[in-house]
């Protein structure tokens, strides 16, 4: 609306123009129409004319400045339209009360004082009501530039570190992130390994290994290594710069978005002013009267006052925001409720929006003996479940009994499962116990998996992290016991089941081995899981005719097999923000109106650049500042009730606006004399009447909104 204030000014605003605005009313009428209570007394006019003074300098400021702003881009609307009606309605009533209170002229000279205080009153009272529906727009990059440390390690030319400013850090340093620090620039590992979480820059619940050779980024979190970094990018050339300049783009673009009543605005300041000054060149020519023109257009400027237009759509957009948080729906900036009903393309980001975001176990098994039976996988029926050298309730056992009872299991399918069942939980146990003092993500996730299964953790001493691997212990009967991935077991030729690692992996799944005395004894697949409520929400999209698109910086495979389960047709991998941010330009370029729906930073570019820009509310700050709506619940279908909202608060405000503008459209040109000739002229006092029912109209109109409203 072109309207930045803030919600504290415009409420203060709001109290000290109503202040005002009383003894204006008990002091004067509206438009020359007698009231049952009107004061008068010595003097009356000049108190009258101060206070009027003071609301028009005062009240109707951001007015003024609005205007000027929407003028200066030859773009006027709605505050355009507002500072015509009280500039008009101020400076002819000072005009009027100097020819009757300081000259003394003769004749009846008409002031608008009523009028000037009860528009400003109402146009502060709905933008203000407006702002405390709508919260206010975050700060997206403040949020994104805190993601960096303040200081970096930098190795120093005799070999030591020193820490600096982040500022001062540059391109070709070496920079040493600690275990559990942020890496505080783009860059290549020269040395070390670690595991980094860069769920926090590209969205993606997986850790990722870094050793030499691999690229981090600036604000991903470091894991149990240390890590030495060249770095390659920092300030404008960093990837989080590049990802705030794409936001910063996209808003400023966003903000150039026109809303319905502005448009509405707009046509009406142009009718306004073009049949006012009509009607004053023609009431001159025909009565040769200056003073009786220039009140003709005088009426017209301040009949054309959007009194009704100015809580129309405030008052919408504070009665559905209300509606949207009852039903975990934050409207951020009403422009979204306007677009959503056209909506055709639902972009929407893999990890955090459809799945849950966080690491699951899928799947626990336990492994035979690969001497007897070649990298088979126990949790399968014809393995029998039972781990070699570890029975299901616990301790080292004999490896040949222990094989052959997995055989003897094979001819039982029941017990075959028993086996398995029994085995898994041993693993488990074992798993629980190498990760029960762990805060790594994979870590935590077999712990609670642990206890929701009622599996106590084993008993493990002499627990420590291995960099880049995983971590390691002793169990109590002395055996050596490790948690590793398989770049371990390769590298050491330790045997297992590649086949089913492919198969896990391709499933997007982060697979681990349990090593026991130097052999694999199980296998912990884990991964991020469809939200519940992901797939109907897919399903509805459809039946609506609007395209669900998933958009990921995950790889091919996971990407597929989640497009494949929830139903979506089309989607997109490997994605980086600018990617997603061409995907959503490419779709709305090809005349659709999209809507994106994420959690991460590196959704936030593409959030700020689509139509409706919808975050989750579990996700990162970031992407919630750059968002128009915040869905609180996190669930999917929440989609489809913000497209219902949409639905039923833009067909409210078109109503309203019809009701706003229909008092204009027959005012207008009864107020200029178009049916003069016939007997038929509206006066002043008529128009103030017919404003009054317009605006109570709107009022109760918008008042009647429902979710899920039908009109």
């Amino acid at each position: 609306m072109g309207m930045t204030m803030h919600g504290a000014n415009l409420k203060r605003r709001f109290f000290v123009s109503l202040v005002l605005t009383v003894p204006v009313l008990l002091l004067s009428s509206p438009m020359g129409m007698a009231l049952p209570i009107t004061l008068s007394f010595t003097g009356s006019d000049w108190v009258v004319a101060v206070l009027a003074t003071v609301l028009f300098f005062y009240g109707g400021m951001p007015f003024l400045r609005g205007a000027a702003d929407e003028l200066k881009e030859r773009h006027p609307a709605m505050m355009t339209l507002v500072a015509l009606g009280i500039t008009t309605a101020y400076a002819y009533s000072i005009y009027a009360f100097v020819l009757r209170s300081v000259l003394h002229a003769d004749g009846a000279h008409m002031d608008f004082f009523w009028e000037l205080a009860t528009l400003i009153d109402i146009m502060l009272l709905g933008h203000w009501v407006e702002m405390r529906a709508v919260m206010g727009a975050g700060d997206a990059l403040k949020e994104m530039a805190e993601l960096l440390p303040a200081q970096a390690h930098v190795r120093q030319p005799d070999g030591s570190f020193a820490d600096v400013q982040l500022d001062e850090v540059r391109v070709g340093q070496t920079v040493m992130v600690e275990a559990g620090e942020k890496v505080p620039a783009d860059g290549e590992v020269v040395d070390g390994e670690s595991q980094v979480n860069e769920a926090l820059v590209t969205g993606e619940a997986r850790e990722v290994e870094a050793r030499a050779g691999s690229t981090v980024f600036g604000g991903s979190q470091n894991g149990s290594g240390t890590l030495y970094v060249r770095v390659t990018g920092t300030g404008e050339s960093g990837y989080l710069a590049q990802v705030m300049r794409l936001v910063s783009q996209a808003q400023q673009e966003k903000s150039r978005a026109e809303v319905l009543s502005d448009k509405v605005a707009r046509w009406l300041f142009y009718a306004a002013v073009g049949v006012g000054l009509a009607a004053f060149v023609v009431w001159l020519a025909v009565t040769g009267d200056v003073g009786d023109a220039l009140t003709r257009m005088v009426t017209v400027f301040v009949i054309a006052c959007p009194h009704a237009l100015g809580l129309a759509i405030p008052l919408v957009a504070a009665r559905s925001t209300s509606i949207g948080a009852r039903h975990g729906l934050l409207v951020r900036r009403r422009r979204a409720l306007e677009t959503a009903p056209r909506v055709n393309a639902v972009m929407m980001d893999k990890t955090g929006t459809l799945t849950q975001g966080d690491f699951r176990v899928v799947d626990v098994r336990a492994m035979r003996d690969p001497a007897n039976a070649a990298d088979a996988l126990g949790g399968r029926e014809e393995g029998g479940g039972r781990l070699d050298g570890l029975d299901g309730t616990g301790g080292a056992g004999d490896g040949r009994a222990e094989a052959a009872v997995g055989a003897r299991a094979s001819s039982a399918r029941g017990a075959g499962r028993a086996g398995a069942a029994g085995g898994a939980d041993r693993v488990l146990a074992l798993l629980a116990g190498l990760e029960a003092s762990s805060s790594h993500p994979l870590a935590a996730s077999i712990v609670a998996e642990a206890r929701e299964r009622g599996v106590s953790p084993a008993s493990v001493r002499d627990v420590q992290a291995v960099a880049g691997v995983g971590v390691e212990g002793v169990l109590d009967d002395g055996s050596s016991a490790l948690v590793a991935n398989a770049r371990y077991l390769d590298e050491r030729r330790i045997p297992y089941d590649r086949a089913s690692f492919e198969e896990l992996s391709g499933r997007g799944l982060t697979v681990s081995y349990l090593v026991v005395d130097g052999k694999a004894r199980g296998v912990v697949a884990q991964g991020d899981e469809a939200k519940p409520t992901a797939r109907e929400a897919v399903a509805q999209l459809k039946a609506r005719g609007i395209a669900p698109v998933m958009l990921t910086g995950d790889n091919e495979q996971a990407a597929r097999a989640v497009a494949r389960d929830l139903g979506i047709d089309a989607f997109h991998a490997g994605l980086l923000p600018q990617d997603k941010v061409r995907l959503v330009q490419e779709r709305r370029a090809a005349g659709g109106v999209v809507m994106m729906v994420g959690d991460g930073i590196n959704d936030a570019p593409a959030l700020a650049q689509a139509d409706v820009g919808v975050a989750i509310g579990a996700g990162t700050d970031v992407a919630i500042d750059s968002a128009d709506v915040v869905l609180v619940k996190s669930d999917p279908e929440d989609i489809v009730r913000l497209l219902d909202l949409g639905a039923s608060t833009t067909r409210k405000i078109k109503q309203n606006l019809w009701w706003g503008a229909g008092y204009n459209i027959v005012a207008i040109p009864l107020a200029a004399g178009v049916l003069a000739p016939v007997g038929v002229l509206l006066s002043p006092a008529v128009g103030a009447v017919l404003m009054s029912l317009s605006t109570v109209i709107v009022a109760v109109n918008a008042m009647t909104l429902k979710a899920g409203d039908e009109g």
